[in-house]
């Protein structure tokens, strides 16, 4: 019992040591552990008020709010704390003011990318510039660096995670001071862009087709705004496109693969060869063969192109289907193009009316799978089923002119519609396109005067229009209806 008193006797002594003597405050050993004791407590309670704050108190408001909040009082909590711990040890903070200050001053130069940080950390709280589930991208000239989603935000460091579902630690200053391309700032919609390069002997409007049907083809691909095909340059060795698409950056790579597998099945289906680097290799100062031939053996694109295997005959593209419309009829395949480029695609189901008779004409379709039937609403009567490749409501789109009749899907059915809007646009942009569909008006004078005496008797006809003539009155309606 004595040698443990004795024990507990020279253990107090050597708590009680007198280390050193800062202003009125004696440093001793036993100061020391009872600081390294509460500081543990504070940093374990700082931890802990976050967690709570965060899944519990703060669970109702969106998580970027939540990281910042939680943040914040945390620390806010850390710092009272420290000066409570401080106080209650009996170091007196005033006797220490001048010594902190020069201790202050060296470990400020120490310890100053540590302050930046911290500093950091703060801006990125307060401004909310870069937020929890954020999709960043770091600089490297190219914006080809680390990308990943931000995962919590610190006074110190931000933790970010990779694609590849690694935690990066990255310091704050570092953040703030460089350039951060940040993919969900304002929204989580941005452009993606799919390089496709095809052989010189392609049709470049079959191939604007074709990848506007492969982004029309991914449910991904926002529908606004609207998908553009995009003839870059002539390669060396490939007419290069871009299919350029919107979509929701949290599915990009999914996306971008989904239309890599799409794009290269629509190509092949329509015998559209993809590039490949190619060379003609020509053999100098070859020995002359046994038959005495010393002319020099070749690899040439074109024997390649001309001994290549007989397909099967490609499927009718929507090119052949526009020219088949009158009005278009006279369009040459630039202009083709831009008829491609402003209509979208619309998957319909069986028993989907798309419009009424009598409704206000303002979209053309064409069919390109399944089955429309077209009915005589008033009078309760079938007038015609319409199968792919044929197409409907033409004149509604020109003119302005209501519905004559009713078109219902009758099986689910793919249609390609240009509408009212993109059609003026594409008028204002291009004006000798409105000359040439005047044009092949004249060839429909008798159905013109039969729609303009419908429209008179609905008192739908403007005087400022009105003619005898029913070209001149569709050629006045058509400059009125688009602005020309």
């Amino acid at each position: 019992m004595d040698l443990f008193s004795d024990f507990l006797q020279r253990l107090s002594q050597l708590f009680n040591t007198k280390l050193v003597v800062l202003g009125n405050t004696t440093i001793t050993p036993k100061l020391i552990v009872s600081l390294c004791i509460w500081l543990t407590v504070i940093f374990f309670t700082i931890g802990l008020v976050k967690r709570v704050l965060k899944r519990h108190l703060l669970a109702g408001i969106d998580a970027n709010n939540r990281e910042a909040i939680a943040t914040l009082v945390s620390y806010a909590v850390g710092v009272i704390a420290i000066f409570i711990a401080i106080q209650y040890t009996g170091i007196n903070l005033s006797s220490l003011g001048i010594i902190l200050g020069g201790l202050g001053v060296g470990i400020g130069f120490g310890l100053q990318h540590i302050a930046d940080d911290f500093i950091s950390g703060l801006i990125m709280l307060f401004e909310r510039t870069l937020k929890v589930n954020d999709l960043i991208e770091l600089d490297d000239h190219r914006f080809q660096g680390l990308v990943g989603r931000i995962i919590e935000v610190n006074l110190r460091s931000t933790i970010i995670r990779t694609l590849d579902d690694g935690d990066v630690v990255i310091p704050n200053n570092q953040l703030i001071k460089n350039r951060v391309l940040n993919w969900s700032y304002n929204t989580s919609i941005a452009r993606l862009k799919i390089p496709v390069g095809v052989s010189y002997d392609s049709d470049p409007i079959l191939v604007t087709e074709l990848l506007l049907k492969s982004a029309h083809m991914e449910p991904a691909v926002c529908s606004k705004p609207m998908p553009k095909a995009m003839f870059l340059s002539f390669g060396e060795d490939a007419l290069e496109f871009e299919l350029w698409v919107w979509v929701d950056v949290n599915k990009r790579f999914n996306v971008q693969s989904s239309l890599h597998f799409t794009i290269e099945y629509n190509l092949r289906q329509h015998n559209v060869e993809i590039a490949f680097p190619q060379r003609d290799v020509w053999i100098r100062n070859l020995a002359p063969q046994n038959n005495g031939d010393s002319k020099p053996p070749f690899f040439n694109r074109q024997i390649a192109l001309e001994h290549r295997p007989v397909v099967s005959p490609t499927p009718i593209t929507l090119k052949d289907m526009l020219r088949q419309v009158s009005y278009f009829a006279n369009f040459n395949d630039l202009e083709i193009r831009q008829l491609i480029e402003i209509g979208h695609r619309q998957r319909s189901h069986a028993g989907t009316t798309l419009f009424h008779e009598g409704d206000s004409g303002n979209s053309f379709y064409i069919l390109l799978e399944g089955k429309v039937d077209i009915l005589a609403e008033k009078l309760n009567r079938h007038l015609a089923t319409l199968g792919p490749g044929q197409f409907f409501g033409e004149v509604a789109l020109l003119l302005g002119v209501p519905r004559t009749a009713m078109a219902r899907v009758s099986e689910d059915a793919l249609l390609f519609v240009i509408n009212q809007p993109s059609f003026s646009d594409l008028l204002r942009r291009y004006p000798d396109l409105s000359n040439q569909v005047v044009q092949a008006m004249a060839h429909h004078r008798d159905e013109l005067a039969k729609r303009q005496r419908e429209m008179r008797s609905l008192n739908l006809v403007d005087s400022t229009e009105d003619d005898a003539n029913p070209v001149i009155w569709a050629r006045k309606r058509l400059k009125r209806m688009f602005d020309l």
